[in-house]
């Protein structure tokens, strides 16, 4: 089995469990190859506790839930050191739920800031930094954060600086009417707790060799000049048009070009190809831009979503060969 194989069987797998939510299973599969982390915004009940639990148990890797509140600390994410007396290095560093494969950040803006920016390290150099000492993250690692876009009382708005750490944003939806009644055909099965012969778990390796392969995967001069246009589109939108102009404030930073290029070589690589297209491109734009985008005050009066400003961009902004 080729390890393009192998990552369509994992998929194969989750949409067994999770469905009527592929689009978030295709997202949470191009992060991690992306080797990136993703921000994930829907209602109560659709999936995403489940879908982060599915993913670890198909891999057979680790997998932690941090549910933030407000009084989390920051320690109680990153982890602390433990006095000992009677060994003879005192202090000893206990890990903290950080040191684990997959991390679920659920409600993430329900803690304070502080607490919030405890993840920044481990999420941008994989890495935790405490108490002079440097620990190191494993190789496969990969945040994915919750936030409920409905209620808003007790939470705290993320910082740009950790917004754009964030590889993707992605929202969810309800799914469809015939996807909800195989959800309750599924959920009714479950509880019948048959025994089942399980197949084997997949080796977390074949996620190595996947993201080796996709390193390969080649990009045009064109591509690579249409995805500076599309960013560079976000920081000077007056040259495109006088409505771009107005509605946005501030752009999408470097790292928006360097999460373009990995999620459309990602995609290309699962579809089969060994080259991107603007097809690739425009696929993961709206999830790599979304949150990096700080719109006017005229683009909120006029209920003007960052999905709309990017819509407008893909219209304007053409590539060249």
């Amino acid at each position: 089995m080729t390890t393009l194989e192998s990552i369509q069987e994992l998929k194969a797998r989750m949409e067994a469990n999770i469905i009527g939510q592929n689009h978030l299973l295709d997202r949470i599969l191009l992060v991690l190859l992306s080797e990136g982390n993703m921000l994930l915004e829907g209602l109560p009940g659709t999936a995403k506790t489940r879908a982060i639990k599915t993913l670890a148990g198909e891999l057979n890797c680790g997998l932690s839930r941090i549910q933030f509140t407000p009084d989390l600390l920051p320690s109680d994410i990153t982890g602390t050191e433990i006095y000992q007396p009677e060994l003879e290095e005192k202090f000893v560093f206990q890990q903290g739920p950080v040191f684990s494969n997959l991390i679920l950040a659920d409600e993430i803006n329900r803690a304070p800031a502080k607490v919030q920016s405890a993840l920044l390290e481990a999420m941008e150099e994989k890495q935790v930094s405490v108490a002079g000492k440097t620990y190191k993250m494993d190789p496969l690692f990969m945040v994915m954060a919750t936030q409920n876009p409905v209620e808003q009382e007790g939470t705290y708005p993320l910082p740009e600086a950790q917004m754009d750490r964030f590889l993707m944003h992605v929202l969810i939806d309800y799914p469809d009417d015939a996807s909800e009644l195989a959800i309750i055909r599924l959920n009714r099965e479950e509880q019948k707790k048959v025994a089942a012969t399980m197949p084997e778990k997949l080796s977390p390796e074949i996620v190595f060799a996947a993201r080796e392969e996709i390193k390969k995967v080649h990009i045009s001069e064109a591509m690579e000049k249409y995805i500076v246009d599309l960013v560079s589109a976000t920081r000077h939108p007056s040259k495109y048009s006088d409505k771009l102009a107005g509605w946005i404030s501030f752009g999408a930073s470097p790292r928006a070009s360097i999460a373009l290029d990995r999620t459309s070589r990602a995609h290309a690589w699962i579809h089969g190809k060994a080259f991107v297209t603007p097809d690739d491109v425009r696929a993961v734009v709206h999830d790599c831009l979304r949150h990096r985008l700080i719109l006017s005050y005229e683009a909120d009066a006029e209920a003007v979503t960052p999905d709309d400003v990017l819509n407008e961009i893909l219209k304007q902004v053409a590539v060249v060969a």
